[in-house]
């Protein structure tokens, strides 16, 4: 009994999406009719495709593909760049080494590409540059980043001061990097920029300084939705916790 009933839910359940949907009202016949085989038969063809083209869905299957075959992107443009030696092949091949963590294997790829490019690629040298940074060729990167043209999109432009800020710091120019990530965290979303400038202020022993930039980033995480949030979690955490001793500090 309890099997026969919840056939009858099954039945009613796709019925009443059949019809919702607008489906080809042969559906109907064959839900009601067949019975489980018919609502299977459905659901294979109606609700599975449907579902398939869902973000959610999609971005699922992806990492699914990813922890089955974690090589599969890296092969797939080695192979492409064989075939055909095109900037854009490089750039992809770049790109999934740079996924990968592998980001000396990347730069010569980038370089690549670049020297491919009439003119300036500005997003090529900026994959160039991130890469350079990566691996440790700081030198390199820095050069890259001052001699890279504006973008017509602030964004860009953003982007790109933030990984100039962390070489700045990495380079001990303290001063120039806490004055752009306080210039960068009036424009861009997240909180990046006043974790940085916080964490930069509390290795430099200015541990008070550090209370402002970390309760923006506080108000910041609070306004977000939890996938947001929890796309950088480590870092709000870390925030979190910082801020939490700095106002016990303060009593």
């Amino acid at each position: 009994m309890p099997i026969f009933f919840a056939s009858i839910l099954v039945q009613i359940a796709c019925a009443v999406h059949c019809v919702r949907g607008g489906r080809n009202s042969l559906w109907l016949m064959v839900i009601i009719f067949l019975s489980l085989p018919g609502c299977l038969a459905y659901f294979i063809f109606e609700i599975l495709p449907e579902l398939m083209g869902r973000r959610e869905v999609r971005a699922v299957k992806s990492a699914a593909v990813k922890a089955m075959d974690p090589e599969r992107d890296m092969r797939r443009a080695r192979e492409a760049v064989e075939i055909a030696d095109t900037a854009a092949n490089r750039i992809a091949l770049g790109d999934a080494l740079a996924a990968k963590g592998r980001w000396a294997e990347a730069i010569p790829h980038y370089d690549v590409a670049e020297a491919k490019a009439p003119g300036v690629d500005r997003p090529t040298r900026f994959k160039l540059a991130c890469a350079c940074f990566e691996a440790g060729r700081s030198d390199r990167a820095r050069e890259l980043l001052e001699a890279l043209p504006q973008s017509g999109s602030q964004s860009e432009n953003d982007r790109a001061a933030m990984l100039l800020a962390r070489l700045l710091e990495e380079d001990g120019e303290s001063a120039r990097a806490l004055a752009l990530y306080a210039e960068l965290g009036e424009r861009m979303p997240g909180a990046e920029a006043q974790c940085r400038q916080a964490a930069l202020l509390m290795s430099l022993g200015r541990r008070a300084e550090a209370l402002a930039p970390l309760s923006e980033a506080e108000r910041r995480a609070k306004r977000m939705d939890r996938h947001e949030r929890a796309k950088q979690a480590d870092m709000y955490d870390w925030a979190a916790r910082n801020l939490a001793e700095l106002r016990a500090e303060r009593g």
